[in-house]
């Protein structure tokens, strides 16, 4: 999983409308069309790919885990609606700002996130306990809730506002700086060591919480931690991104058909699988129909229904988790 990690991001920013070739990348003098096309347009972009796609995989897997869920993804809760609406509202409005080097549209996009999990939190909190079918219920209302606020937006725009907005939701990579990598670069870290840190705990809460507490785990504690961690993640992602969807839904099926359920080793090369996966989905966005560039979450949208309905059909669903 390594070498092909290594290899994907090695290969990935040399595929482009535009050849460039090993030679012209590494002798390209600083201002030609050659060394700002490759070190200053696809890398920043291949390393996004790669942070995004490793952050939606492990939060993927996380839920999987915490709801012992096999369908559950890092958009379950709601942070994708939230982080639509705060974009909506943004190209709804013709509001545009820049704070430190962050996009107006960015800001607004982690704000709605940010609202998605805190509403979630406040509304497992009022029932007793922090239980994940309370959880579940309270990212499904929301995430309705913010999109038919969505819809309605989109409604009350003219024709070019909308067609931004729903250019938006389909998800994409376009990043031409190393800015945007270095502010997805500390919420993907972040929540990916603390997930490290808990693989144990997850171990021992997909067999049930019932079975996790008598091994001495804290579980509301460790879901709450988790909850903040991962739903984190995902807004600083989705706040630059975009929804990107089915690749935290995928990429832990994947890996478990591999490596197997133990999370000791199973988050590592989800980790991996993860990054190469969506970079290897935008690579082919952007070259299959150059200069016509699809968005990325089109691609992965393609793929993942069909692996939806194989995971159904195959009752793979029912033991891919535990």
């Amino acid at each position: 999983m390594i070498a092909a990690a290594l290899g994907v991001l090695v290969l990935a920013p040399f595929f482009g409308d535009y050849p460039i070739s090993l030679r012209n990348a590494l002798k390209a003098a600083q201002g030609s069309i050659d060394y700002d096309i490759f070190w200053r347009i696809r890398v920043p972009r291949v390393l996004l790919a790669f942070l995004a796609g490793m952050g939606l995989a492990v939060s993927g897997m996380t839920f999987q885990a915490v709801f012992r869920n096999p369908l559950a993804t890092p958009f379950t809760l709601g942070v994708a609606s939230g982080a639509s609406l705060g974009a909506a509202v943004m190209l709804r409005f013709g509001l545009a700002f820049t704070i430190l080097g962050v996009s107006g549209l960015s800001i607004a996009a982690f704000a709605g996130a940010l609202a998605a999990i805190l509403f979630v939190y406040g509304l497992t909190r009022i029932r007793s306990g922090f239980s994940t079918a309370t959880m579940l219920l309270a990212g499904v209302s929301i995430s309705f809730f913010f999109s038919s606020i969505i819809l309605y937006l989109q409604f009350t725009s003219d024709f070019t506002n909308t067609a931004r907005i729903l250019r938006w939701t389909m998800g994409s990579l376009r990043v031409f700086n190393y800015d945007t990598v270095f502010n997805v670069l500390p919420f993907v870290l972040g929540g990916s060591m603390i997930v490290l840190c808990l693989t144990h705990e997850l171990n021992l809460m997909t067999t049930g919480e019932e079975i996790a507490i008598s091994r001495g785990v804290n579980v509301k504690q460790t879901k709450t931690v988790l909850f903040f961690a991962t739903s984190l993640m995902v807004g600083g992602i989705v706040a630059v991104c975009g929804p990107i969807g089915f690749v935290g839904m995928m990429s832990p099926h994947i890996c478990r058909l591999l490596i197997g359920s133990d999370h000791r080793y199973l988050m590592p090369a989800t980790l991996l699988f993860g990054g190469l996966f969506l970079t290897a989905c935008d690579t082919f966005a952007r070259t299959v129909m150059a200069p016509v560039e699809i968005p990325v979450g089109v691609i992965t949208a393609l793929l993942g229904g069909p692996f939806f309905i194989w995971l159904l059909i195959s009752g793979s669903s029912k033991r891919s988790v535990i």
